[in-house]
Parts: C-alpha cells; structure tokens; sequence
C-alpha cells in the first residue's frame, strides 16, 4: 500500500522546539496534512519514552497509536484519518576520526519500547541522554549503529540531512566522502539516507556511489504545524518489518514530497553576516573568503555536491521514484493574500480550505484546481503556478532560508 511518513521530528524535550509537541498534537497535525505514519522523534529521552508509553498503543507490527483521541481536538472531518507512529530518534556524534573532529547526525528507528530503553541505556553510559532530546554525544556514528543493532537486530540507522554543512555525513564542514569511510565495515546495513531542506533527490542523483540508496526525506520539525515540510511516500506495507525490509531490499519509496532545495537555509554558499550570496564559482573565485569582509564563506550543499557528483546534470538513474517539490500551503495562502503566515485572514482560510478540500498534502498534490477555485480563487492561482513550476526562487545561504514563491505572491519564513 501507499503512505505518506514524516518520521524525522522532535518532542518538546529537545532545544529549540515548541511546548506543542505532544502525541495528541502530533496526532492531530498529522491528520491535517494527510501524514498516515509519523516518527516519534527523541526515542532516546527517558521522559518522552515514559510519556509515549502512557499514551500509545501497540497497532501495526512494529507500530503504534494514540490509546484515546484528545475529546475536542478540532480536527475536520474531510481530514479525519489513522495515523500511527514509529519509534524514532535522532543522535548527534560528535567525534575524532582520521585526524579530524565529525559531527554527524543520525536517525534511528527501532521496532519496540524495550529495543528503545536499550538503547537509551546503552547511550546514557556514553553522556547525558535526559538534557536534550536530540542527544549530544562522542561517539562515533559507525559504533552508534553498532549499539542500536544490538538494541534490535531490526533497527534502522539513516544518516539525517546528509548535506548540511556543519552536521551530517557528507558536509564539507565535518562529514565523510562516503558511507564506507564513515560507517566502515557496517556500511551495508545504512539503506538510505535523508536528503534534507537543501537538496533533492535530482541533485543526488548525480553522485554514482548512492545508487542502490533509498532517498527519504522528512521535515525535522520542531513544532507540530512544520510537520510535513517534507515527506516520503512509501509503498510497502504498513508496518516496520515492511519498511525496514523496503528499504534493505529496496522499492519501498514510490515518491518523495519536497521543498525546493532553493528554500533551504544551507544551500547556496555565503556569508550571511555581510549578506553575501555565492555561487560555487565565485567561491572558488574569492578563494572561499567573503568579498566583503575577507571571513570565511560557508559553502552549501549544491557547492558539495558538486564536489562530490560524477555525473552531470539531469541525470536520472534507472528505477530513481519521482519526487515532488511543493511550497507549504500556509505560505501560498499567506502569498496569495498578501499578508504573514500567522495572521488571522491566513490561519483562517488555511483551516477552510482544509475543512472544505481535505487534508494539506491533497490540496497541494491532487485537488483539482476548480475545487481550490470555488474557496479561494487567488490560492488556486498560486497552486496552478506552484504545480507547473512557475515559481520565483531567492536561494537561502549560511543559515537563511530561502524564499520560493509564485509570481506576485511574496512568501514568509
């Protein structure tokens, strides 16, 4: 079957994330934007865990859900749907390796609470895994992996936004050449890696050694409203055998939702406090150094990946699933309005449009244009233009979003 899985997110235990994070308010976020499975994010904190097993239940193999739906939570019943979740967590290593210090973050999956105190236990003789839900930790990630196989033998490890400059396997900041360098010997067992805000799979398309692995995508999201933001549509069946068997094997991904790599705050190279934008050519011109100030340019992810690609542009390998890249419905509307995304005109027509259409990701993807139309003739413009690729990009560089919008319809952050 398909299903769309968003399953790289944070509770309100890790830093920077909003109190709403909740199993009921992911629950109900969830079915807003037509999420059917969701991670549960920092598997690993002991509070969130006792939190989890209060309130989900065993559903799918593998999987849960939400013991008692919240009474009143409003939820439209054109959005009404299961959803379920799948313990996941995300772990920062911070270590020495071949002469340089790595910083490489990880997502992992297991298939039951035990498997996760296991784990959680195993890492909290590394460092603290209670003052963060997303822990920091020295450890190498190819030991990491080892300690989450021993937690599980049905655990998954996938390298989380592999491109980031300064946080993840291949950033040109800390990060590895390839999964063998970083992984070694347990390199087969990492099926697919996440490919983050700043890039999409048509750019990762060009580096041979990903062939044979599973592009995913997820939306990191640290408030219950950003869930979404980017997602996998899965084809397999819905349990986590049926996942991790997907991906060890294969086919398991029909098609990832994406932003477009341009809105991500890493993808371009520059340097953001002179306000300065770089395309790789002119970093490699300027000797990586800022043309205002003479400071050091943060090279983005198109600048590594190209470092890295040995194919050209537009290359697509054989069997590569299709993806799409969408621009949140809360920032169309806000465009096509003329006003902020947290304004009352824009969260009222969100929810309208929801309440009359369904669910987000079938507004943005699959509603035909003349039903947007009878809601909100200036959204189904923006939708027509978004659809059809007719967009204005402002790339995002050292730390700042990106803007992509439709024409005349200016975006918020």
């Amino acid at each position: 079957m398909e299903f769309i899985a968003d399953l790289h997110i944070h509770s309100r235990y890790s830093l920077a994330t909003s109190s709403d994070l909740t199993p009921e308010n992911l629950w109900r976020w969830g079915q807003l934007k037509g999420i059917r499975l969701v991670g549960t994010g920092d598997c690993t904190h002991p509070k969130w865990l006792d939190e989890l097993e209060t309130k989900l239940a065993p559903a799918e193999d593998g999987l849960y859900a939400l013991r008692e739906a919240p009474i009143g939570t409003p939820v439209p019943e054109s959005c009404r749907a299961d959803v379920s979740f799948l313990l996941s967590g995300e772990i920062s290593c911070i270590y020495k390796k071949d002469g340089r210090t790595r910083k490489v973050h990880c997502l992992v999956y297991l298939p039951d609470f035990a498997s996760a105190r296991r784990l959680s236990l195993a890492l909290s003789r590394i460092g603290s895994v209670s003052s963060d839900g997303r822990p920091i930790l020295k450890l190498d990630a190819r030991d990491l992996l080892e300690m989450a196989l021993d937690a599980s033998p049905r655990a998954l490890l996938i390298p989380a936004h592999a491109w980031t400059p300064h946080f993840s396997i291949f950033g040109v900041t800390t990060g590895f050449c390839s999964l063998a360098e970083c992984f070694e010997d347990l390199a087969p067992q990492v099926y697919a890696i996440e490919t983050g805000l700043s890039s999409d799979p048509a750019m990762n398309w060009r580096i041979s050694a990903l062939d044979g692995i599973t592009l995913v995508s997820n939306s990191d999201a640290h408030s219950p409203a950003r869930l979404g933001r980017e997602a996998t549509v899965f084809s397999c069946a819905l349990s986590y055998d049926g996942i991790h068997r997907g991906l060890a094997e294969g086919g398991a991904v029909a098609a990832t939702i994406e932003f477009f790599p341009e809105q991500g705050k890493y993808h371009a190279d520059g340097h953001r406090g002179c306000g300065v934008r770089l395309s790789p050519q002119e970093t490699v011109a300027g000797n990586y150094r800022c043309p205002a100030c003479g400071g050091k340019v943060t090279v983005g992810v198109l600048h590594r990946l190209e470092l890295l690609a040995d194919r050209p542009e537009g290359t697509r390998p054989a069997g590569a699933p299709p993806f799409h890249s969408v621009i949140p419905l809360s920032d169309l509307i806000a465009g096509a309005l003329g006003v902020g995304c947290t304004t009352k005109r824009a969260v009222a027509l969100y929810f309208r449009v929801l309440e009359e259409l369904g669910s987000e990701f079938y507004v943005l993807l699959k509603a035909p244009l003349a039903e947007i139309e009878r809601v909100s003739p200036q959204l189904a413009r923006a939708i027509a233009a978004a659809r059809s690729g007719q967009v204005l990009i402002d790339p995002g560089y050292d730390g700042r979003f990106g803007t992509v919008s439709v024409p005349s319809a200016p975006t918020c952050d």
